[in-house]
């Protein structure tokens, strides 16, 4: 079977939740569960001032689009291209194209936590990314955001950056 993956529908601009419900609906009466995963809309926190009181406010990261996790194949892509509200997916023409990993991490959606077997204290090598081939000792270690904090020569000081667990391997 394909592997599943995150792709953007676009819809009329206001209509995401109700997009959102009516995708699945469509899963749930096609009994399509194993191949449309998840179906969200980005929201981001803001405070805002409304008559002297702070408030909490959520709002849409990207107005007139929702998010998918689905198996991309003839009978998902027609639900979802044809779900009442929804305008299309992006993507050159009609093809639509998975985010990538690395579009997927600033909207807080992790694919899979990274089981790691280095620990503060342990030198690590970086094998991505733009600190790729650095060493470095673990001086802190964020498992919710899967992320190592290692100290850098920079202009010949030692500067804290945060990296991905993806991005470092220890060294043997």
């Amino acid at each position: 079977m394909a592997e599943a993956a995150w792709y953007v529908v676009h819809t009329y601009s206001g209509y995401e939740n109700k997009v959102k419900a009516n995708i699945e609906k469509a899963i749930e009466n096609r009994h399509l569960e194993d191949q449309i995963l998840e179906v969200r809309i980005p929201m981001i926190d803001t405070m805002e001032l409304k008559n002297g009181a702070r408030k909490q406010v959520s709002h849409k990261m990207f107005p007139g689009y929702v998010l998918v996790n689905m198996v991309m194949n003839d009978d998902t892509w027609y639900v979802v291209r044809n779900t009442r509200g929804v305008t299309g997916f992006v993507g050159p023409g009609s093809k639509p194209v998975p985010l990538t990993e690395a579009e997927m991490r600033p909207l807080g959606i992790k694919q899979e936590d990274i089981e790691v077997d280095f620990e503060v204290g342990d030198l690590i090598t970086v094998v991505g990314g733009p600190w790729k081939d650095t060493v470095g000792k673990i001086i802190d270690m964020n498992p919710t955001k899967q992320t190592v904090t290692i100290n850098v020569e920079l202009f010949d000081r030692e500067t804290p950056v945060e990296i991905s667990f993806a991005d470092v391997e220890k060294m043997k």
